[in-house]
């Protein structure tokens, strides 16, 4: 990984890190801002967010990975397809499957499932990240909608911006939650003791609210249904983790002794307003086997524990 470093001069005070970057290097701002994004810009040994405004002095650090030419080329496989038409298409992503390349995958992708599928997706995000609108992480299952084209991709990102798109989750805890529903507004950035994990922070954050209510509560578990407020990276994990009941299994967050596989989080509904048709959409996808299992295991010992 290649490190540049410079101080900040007299003319950069009080100029947004972001712009001032690029007087000092020959990035796109999309690039910077993704480098900026990962936490690879650090000012006085800190990580910055990209509204850091630089003052005179300040010791600048820029961490840039080394380049991997990767090409996303299509790759046949099953896809569980919700709803398709020629603007958008819905999955249910199994778990497991990483939704779109990154520089150091190995392993196939949801992207290239469906580029070999319909062909084209839309270009905005780039050639390792077509049609790709929002993401959900790999062991997480469920609904994730792609765009087929840019008119339809902008305006599903601005649906996700405004807040008018509706994802809700079906996830199993650990522990028994009293209440019947709930907010977390807690904000959400990188661990700074594990650059793999995000974690509730004051520092380097962004706003971060997820709202909960009880389905059914066991011995030991409580099956909750989340709705997002906002988008952040593994925003749903870390929030249960923080108020004290971790997603099932959860290989990252959960506590050592409750680890597993992976969590038992699922997207299970989608609403969004259709691109072409302005009209409202809601899709919906039934628990994959390992959940629908597991619950019907703690039905089953609840049932003879009652007996």
């Amino acid at each position: 990984m290649e490190e540049i470093n410079f101080t900040a001069s007299q003319e950069m005070n009080s100029i947004r890190i972001d712009k001032a970057l690029l007087t000092k290097v020959d990035f796109s701002r999309t690039r910077l801002q993704q480098l900026i994004a990962e936490g690879l810009v650090e000012v006085n040994d800190e990580v910055v967010k990209a509204n850091y405004k630089l003052k005179t002095g300040d010791e600048v650090k820029i961490s840039v990975p080394e380049v991997v030419e990767y090409e996303v080329k299509p790759y046949p496989m099953d896809l569980d397809i919700r709803y398709e038409d020629e603007d958008v298409i819905v999955i249910n992503k199994p778990k497991g499957l990483i939704v779109h390349p990154t520089a150091s995958t190995t392993e196939h992708t949801l992207v290239e499932g469906v580029l070999a599928h319909c062909k084209d997706l839309s270009g905005i995000n780039g050639v390792m990240r077509p049609g790709v609108v929002h993401r959900i992480d790999k062991d997480t299952t469920g609904l994730i909608i792609m765009a087929k084209n840019d008119a339809a991709h902008n305006f599903l990102a601005e649906q996700l911006k405004d807040k008018t798109m509706n994802r809700k989750y079906y996830a199993l805890v650990n522990g028994v939650i009293g209440h019947d529903n709930g907010t977390i507004d807690a904000p959400i950035g990188r661990d700074p003791n594990d650059r793999q994990k995000m974690a509730v922070t004051d520092k380097n954050s962004k706003d971060a609210v997820t709202q909960f209510k009880v389905l059914e509560r066991f011995n030991k578990y409580t099956l909750i249904e989340c709705s997002l407020k906002t988008g952040r990276t593994h925003q749903i994990r870390v929030h249960l983790d923080y108020i004290g009941y971790p997603v099932v299994n959860d290989p990252k967050y959960a506590p050592r002794k409750m680890k597993g596989d992976g969590q038992l989080l699922h997207a299970h509904q989608l609403t969004f307003i259709h691109p072409r048709t302005k009209q409202k959409m809601t899709v919906e996808a039934p628990l994959p086997s390992n959940f629908a299992d597991f619950l019907d295991k703690l039905r089953k010992e609840e049932k003879k524990d009652n007996e």
